[in-house]
């Protein structure tokens, strides 16, 4: 054990990680999302794309203890489940993308999806239409995949959510829901393949500390009455992530 928990603190970066998934709790916690897209940018510079997926998928499951109690009396259970059952089915894909993909190829990925969600809520895109259940079915398989691959497991939902007109009360709940049932699929895959390593689980203990307190913070810190300054001051920690994400630098 005392090895294992020297290689954790011998982890490249591990000060910019714990600065990450701090800022990405407080984040979290007042707008019910963002984890993903402000820490896996930051921990592509400097873990492989494996060890990002355990980290981030262990660290949400911590986190939901936090989150979880209000945001069940408050989701959409039956919408949150559709989506849930559509990433159970095509997560295995997006870990074997992960596994067969160059770490530069998936930071790359990293980058686009982070930025295309970005610009997209930035801009102001809203889908008035109505959502069928193919709709939200095709959502969550989306989510899945690029979960899976990448460890960006709330991209596609949130651009879902966020772009539609759905009060931020309720877009939060759901997509914290969902966000850890998703985790929890990804989990049970990566044990069921024998991908997790104790060095990565120690790891993501490490983080879920910072991650749980500035999470707390973030909830204190959430009031329905601001969600326009929550949503500019997210979009704004996410961008400067991707920009430090890039491999351009490294």
């Amino acid at each position: 054990m005392p090895d294992l928990l020297w290689q954790v603190w011998a982890t490249p970066g591990l000060i910019w990680l714990l600065l990450a998934i701090g800022v990405a709790g407080i984040v979290r916690g007042f707008t019910g999302f963002g984890t993903a897209l402000v820490f896996v940018p930051v921990a592509g510079i400097f873990l492989a794309p494996q060890t990002v997926v355990g980290v981030m998928t262990l660290t949400g499951i911590v986190s939901t203890f936090v989150l979880l109690p209000r945001a069940w009396r408050q989701a959409d259970r039956r919408e949150v489940g559709l989506l849930a059952l559509a990433a159970l089915v095509t997560v295995p894909l997006g870990l074997w993308l992960m596994q067969v993909l160059e770490a530069e190829t998936i930071r790359w990925v990293v980058a686009a999806v982070a930025a295309i969600t970005l610009g997209a809520l930035v801009a102001g895109w809203r889908f008035s239409g109505i959502v069928s259940r193919p709709m939200l079915l095709a959502i969550g398989a989306m989510a899945g995949v690029i979960g899976g691959m990448t460890g960006l497991t709330g991209p596609v939902v949130i651009l879902f959510y966020l772009a539609g007109q759905s009060a931020a009360q309720s877009v939060r709940a759901n997509t914290i829901l969902f966000l850890a049932a998703l985790d929890v699929v990804i989990a049970v895959n990566l044990l069921s393949r024998g991908s997790l390593e104790w060095t990565t689980a120690l790891l993501a203990l490490t983080l879920a500390v910072p991650y749980f307190i500035t999470s707390l913070i973030g909830q204190a810190l959430f009031d329905p009455r601001h969600q326009r300054l929550y949503r500019w001051a997210a979009y704004s920690v996410i961008a400067l992530a991707v920009l430090s994400g890039l491999p351009l630098w490294t």
